[in-house]
């Protein structure tokens, strides 16, 4: 049995003011074409699919085309929400759906819904959990043990009946401990909700979603699959994928990626102000692509974003590398301040500040204003 495995499609997401309703369309539908060749019995949608709780309506609507091109196509899909979703709008109409293929997991209460499929080497159990946290399990099961979110996970596992002689499938939408995180997503502060690995054991594949690199934890089975798109500047230098798995018989699985290429990449550059300016640099470049740019010059480029964006329409991200920047992330802390003089004090602040001294005009000015500042307050 094929499925392709999704997650964290975050639909509706507006990245540096930029809206992404376009690349996503264009990646959705590469997406159904990718299906169109691999065939799948059916799509893993695990978590995440809008970017807030309240999606804009071109995004129900995106998602709407997306689960119609997968029924058109006669494949069921699974999908659970992640943290950036709210559960009953998520929900909302499901038992309608599922007439259609389409089974999407209702808000958590206690009950992990579970739907079987079969082929050839018998049944397979697909178990879909959404996002949860301890206090929500907790609510629903008081006479377990529950002090971490590993253990809230055990626990919902426990109640959920597997036949272990079976192959069996989990989506989950949870930060299994371990994994690579990358700059776009909402980790949770001091590893309150991490989830160790071994907690899944009993499961043949674990499709999670949550994290935006394509990863496994733990073994082969318990997997990432990644974001369909590049979220931040953090992940230009990788290649999103569709995780496409193949279950056989009971313990017999493999894993493939197939690569997805966006209609605008998220890149990364560096250099002169002048050079990147000049046909000769740009040229070179995809000028559509969402780009960050790091000017190493020294001075600040007057109206520097403008200027660039005539040559890089989507240019999201400014910043500077200098001897200025790189001083501002060294700057050292003054023993006894009491012992200096107010304008030797700027003058360390300044070349702590700037990696260069203050110029002689600008000390005679600062001289002036803190000798004015004196006689004020006398």
């Amino acid at each position: 049995m094929k499925f392709i495995h999704l997650s964290d499609l975050h639909l509706g997401k507006s990245l540096h003011g930029f809206s992404l309703l376009e690349d996503q369309e264009h990646i959705l539908k590469q997406i159904l074409a990718i299906a169109d060749a691999e065939k799948p019995d059916a799509a893993l949608v695990s978590g995440d699919v809008f970017d807030r709780n309240v999606a804009p309506t071109e995004a129900l609507r995106l998602f709407e085309d997306f689960l119609d091109g997968f029924v058109r196509r006669g494949i069921k899909v699974f999908v659970i929400s992640g943290n950036h979703d709210s559960p009953d709008r998520l929900a909302f109409n499901s038992r309608l759906m599922k007439s259609s293929g389409v089974r999407i997991a209702r808000v958590f209460n206690g009950r992990i819904e579970s739907f079987v499929m079969s082929d050839s080497f018998g049944e397979v159990n697909i178990f879909l959990l959404p996002f949860v946290k301890p206090a929500w399990v907790i609510r629903h099961y008081p006479d377990d043990k529950i002090t971490s979110c590993s253990d809230a996970i055990s626990v919902v596992i426990k109640h959920m009946g597997i036949d272990k002689d079976k192959r069996n499938i989990l989506l989950a939408h949870q930060f299994v401990l371990g994994a690579v995180t990358s700059e776009s997503e909402e980790i949770s502060v001091g590893g309150v909700d991490n989830v160790e690995a071994a907690v899944f054991a009993p499961f043949d594949y674990v499709a999670l979603g949550h994290l935006h690199r394509p990863q496994s934890i733990g073994g082969a089975t318990i997997r990432y699959c990644g974001t369909p798109l590049k979220y931040s500047f953090s992940e230009a230098a990788h290649t999103k994928t569709v995780s496409v798995l193949e279950l056989h018989s009971k313990g017999a699985v493999q894993i493939r990626e197939v690569p997805l290429y966006p209609k605008r990449d998220m890149r990364e550059i560096r250099g002169k102000y002048k050079d990147l300016l000049s046909p000769v640099f740009s040229e070179r470049e995809n000028r559509e692509d969402y780009i960050h740019v790091t000017l190493t010059d020294e001075e600040d480029q007057p109206d520097a974003v403008a200027r660039l964006r005539v040559v890089y329409p989507n240019l999201m991200r400014l910043d500077y590398d200098n001897r200025r920047t790189r001083a501002q992330s060294a700057v050292t802390e003054i023993a006894d301040a009491s012992q200096y003089q107010p304008i030797q004090l700027f003058e360390m602040f300044f070349k702590e500040l700037n990696g260069q001294d203050i110029s002689p005009t600008q000390r005679d000015y600062l001289a002036g204003l803190i000798q004015k500042v004196w006689e004020d307050r006398q």
